[in-house]
């Protein structure tokens, strides 16, 4: 699903301009760092929690996140 995969090119953007590792990220939304390396490669879907969490802890829309604006 496209939707997916844009949402996980974006994700992992947001995580090296923050300087932060796939474990780092794993370990502040509380999954696996192989859980975490399937979100970043659009192979599985998150819940929407984790969505509005992503999306506040970057200071981004989830609409950003989610490809359906390109306006953080």
């Amino acid at each position: 699903m496209e939707l997916l995969k844009t949402m996980g090119v974006r994700i992992r953007s947001l995580r090296k301009q923050n300087g932060l590792t796939q474990k780092n990220m794993a370990e502040i939304l509380g999954s696996t760092p192989s859980h975490y390396q399937k979100v970043e490669y659009g192979q599985i879907n998150i819940p929407t929690t984790t969505l509005a969490f992503l999306a506040d802890y970057f200071n981004v829309s989830a609409d950003y996140l989610l490809g359906r604006t390109d306006e953080p």
